[in-house]
């Protein structure tokens, strides 16, 4: 069983960033990528939002540049994803995928969330080239272009609102006859003139012309008939669902799954564990949040092992 100082779960831009300060500060962590290294962003074409950037980034690009600068200061990657942990006790144990075990003094989860998609045709081939599920992100290649947000809670309305200072029109789709939404949201999207509602109708086909995004193919729940809503694009708004499956009954996390972290730092229940990026961040979600939370939780696990090696030294000294 391998032991290290300190494990971190994850990348993407909290992950990364969590190496890089780690690793300038001598800790030599050990990086497992998840199932998809570089984490959302390389599923994004360009990123024009991130600072530093006057002409945007690729997404893919962008994660590759974070990944070297980690590994230049003594990061080590290596694939897998964490499958179980033992945090009763210290050194904690992290499962890597079910069947190799590794130990640490501290650990940092970067393992992010993953947002919900519809599962119809069409989806997955045309994320990135049309298909969205973050507003904020890709709203400004939408300018003067009709889109549509499937869903029907807050985000749904939030992302629909959002996306009108940039599209021509917007449509909210939504299978049900009501929404989910809260009251104040429903009714500022209904006061929006820019946003029209096509309810009752199951979302069943993205269509494009193989290079973007046409339309979207429905089916009324109530006549059985298939239409086309025609559009540039179609952002789905159905929910995140953190990656937190392996901590149940290890760690606090929220109602919705969430890890919960003390006032403004990294820190979670467990002492020397650290949470970083969409993990633990239902509201922003943002590629330069996530960098700045995973900056936290390195300087945090930081200052935690300087104090148990602070600790460890003096029992020895006595001894």
């Amino acid at each position: 069983m391998e032991h290290r100082r300190l494990i971190i779960l994850g990348t993407g831009p909290a992950g990364y960033t969590a190496a890089i300060y780690a690793a300038r500060a001598n800790l030599q962590p050990l990086v497992f990528e998840g199932d998809q290294a570089g984490g959302q962003l390389t599923m994004t074409t360009e990123v024009e939002n991130f600072p530093g950037f006057p002409d945007g980034v690729m997404g893919p690009e962008l994660m590759e540049a974070m990944k070297k600068q980690a590994e230049k200061f003594g990061a080590e990657f290596k694939s897998g994803i964490a499958t179980g942990v033992d945090l009763s006790q210290r050194p904690f144990k992290v499962v890597i995928d079910k069947e190799t075990e590794y130990t640490a003094d501290a650990l940092i989860v970067a393992t992010g969330a993953s947002a919900k998609l519809l599962g119809i045709e069409g989806e997955s081939e045309m994320i990135g080239r049309g298909v969205s599920t973050c507003a904020t992100c890709d709203g400004f290649f939408f300018r003067n272009k009709r889109v549509i947000v499937v869903g029907g809670g807050d985000s749904a309305m939030e992302e629909a609102t959002f996306l009108t200072k940039f599209a021509s029109e917007v449509t909210i789709v939504h299978r049900r006859e009501e929404f989910r939404a809260s009251k104040i949201m429903q009714e500022r999207a209904k006061a929006n003139p820019k946003i029209r509602f096509v309810m009752n109708v199951q979302s069943k086909r993205v269509l494009s012309d193989g290079n973007k995004v046409t339309g979207l193919e429905v089916v009324d729940n109530r006549t059985g008939e298939t239409k086309v809503l025609e559009a540039d694009g179609v952002f789905v708004a159905i929910g995140h669902k953190p990656n937190t499956d392996f901590l149940r009954g290890q760690i606090e996390l929220d109602d919705i799954g969430y890890i919960v972290t003390k006032g403004n730092t990294s820190e979670t229940s467990v002492e020397g564990v650290f949470a970083c990026g969409d993990v633990m961040d239902s509201r922003y979600r943002q590629a330069i949040t996530a960098a700045g939370s995973g900056c936290k939780a390195a300087m945090d696990a930081e200052k935690f092992l300087e104090g148990q090696a602070a600790h460890d030294w003096s029992v020895s000294l006595n001894a």
